[in-house]
């Protein structure tokens, strides 16, 4: 099964030039960890997650108003492809401690695709429960 087979085309996405507030406030309401970062021409530039926002921005006693998502976002992401196998998706979840990916073509976001939407998908409970585990210990252990 392809990674487009599962992903979730419609993204919520946020700008680099956008604050971390506008950020928080998506993140709350679309109820996801974490936001694709693209450009006007719908780039993927990074992502952005709720532990960014908190880590980088208020913890750092910045204003979230204030702050910009390009200071705060992790800009070398992994990402999948729409043809992509979803094993190859859970790998790389697994490898870079991650519960979700940005889908790019061409440099374009197309997608997201999340452990949940592989488990989700009966075939590949094994693999995503694996990827789980590997990203669960690793926070435990850190």
């Amino acid at each position: 099964m392809q990674v487009k087979d599962l992903m979730n085309p419609s993204a919520v996405t946020v700008e680099p030039t956008s604050t971390a507030a506008l950020a928080a406030r998506l993140i709350s309401r679309h109820n996801v960890g974490a936001l694709p970062v693209c450009g006007s021409d719908g780039c993927l530039r990074g992502m952005v997650t709720d532990r960014d926002i908190v880590l980088r921005c208020v913890a750092a006693e910045e204003d979230p108003a204030q702050t910009p998502v390009r200071d705060i976002m992790t800009r070398r992401c992994a990402t999948v492809a729409p043809e992509d196998d979803c094993r190859e998706a859970t790998r790389l979840m697994a490898l870079h401690q991650v519960r979700r990916l940005p889908v790019v073509e061409e440099g374009r976001l197309v997608g997201v695709i999340s452990l949940s939407d592989l488990a989700r998908s009966g075939r590949f409970d094994m693999e995503a429960a694996q990827a789980l585990s590997e990203i669960s210990e690793n926070i435990i252990v850190r």
